[in-house]
């Protein structure tokens, strides 16, 4: 009886669901974190009588066939690239992408990492750098006693000197993918360039196909409270009924094992 191992991929799959949902749920606080879905797909079948085929010299086939499928399988966590919702603050350094676009962080082994977290800060050497201290590119930095910086939609960074003349400090750059949703997740919000996404395009903010930054504003998580309890919901309710199945399934073996 192949019931017991297709149910049991069925609740391993919701297993896996349900990890997906809970990720999402405590990333729901997360700056510019972009929520995942779980696909399924479909495991190979067993055909006991194959459609298609000839059932008598005069030319008459099988319509339909009798295929057995073998459970369902995990295929992709499928990052989903939506818009999240824009929530004001009170920093002068905090820039959110409205619309296309990743900001550019440089990581201490060289490598160029992707986010969409505009949380930035000034290290010591005045440099623009994420929480983590990791410089964004190209490199901006701002001077000792620089008042009333500014970020235009366009990400011109400009300041005020202590002569009260307004200076630009540097641009803002944004980059794009064919494929955003091919970039690799590696925490800290931040992603990476693969094969799938594509190479990385550049360019200005406000640029023809890329998104505008908001001074004074953070990018929320794109992940919706009421839609992942309800998908928690569904997935809960498929473990149960897989678990039914086993169940059933072990209580017709006991009742094949007690015949006498």
């Amino acid at each position: 009886m192949k019931a017991l191992h297709i149910a049991a991929t069925g609740m391993k799959a919701q297993e896996l669901n349900v990890e997906v949902i809970s990720n999402n749920v405590a990333n729901m606080r997360t700056t510019g974190f972009k929520k995942q879905r779980a696909d399924f797909q479909d495991l190979l079948y067993q055909n006991l009588r194959r459609m298609g085929t000839e059932t008598s010299e005069a030319g008459t086939i099988v319509p339909t066939g009798i295929q057995i499928g073998s459970g369902v399988k995990l295929a992709s966590t499928a990052r989903i690239m939506s818009q999240g919702s824009l929530e004001q603050t009170s920093k002068e350094l905090d820039v959110a992408i409205r619309g296309e676009g990743f900001f550019q962080i440089d990581l201490p082994d060289g490598t160029t990492a992707y986010s969409r977290d505009g949380s930035f800060e000034r290290d010591a050497n005045g440099q623009l750098v994420t929480v983590d201290g990791y410089t964004i590119n190209p490199g901006i930095t701002i001077p000792e006693n620089t008042q009333d910086i500014t970020i235009s939609n366009t990400g011109v960074v400009q300041g005020v000197d202590q002569g009260g003349n307004t200076v630009q400090l540097g641009q803002l750059q944004l980059a794009r993918f064919v494929n955003k949703a091919g970039l690799e997740a590696i925490g800290d919000n931040l992603f990476l360039e693969t094969d799938a996404s594509g190479a990385a395009e550049n360019g200005n903010p406000g640029d023809q196909g890329f998104g505008s930054v908001q001074q004074y504003f953070l990018e929320m998580a794109n992940v919706d409270a009421v839609t992942e309890i309800a998908d928690l919901i569904s997935a809960q309710r498929a473990y149960e009924m897989n678990s039914q199945i086993i169940q059933a399934a072990d209580e017709m073996y006991s009742t094949t094992t007690n015949l006498r």
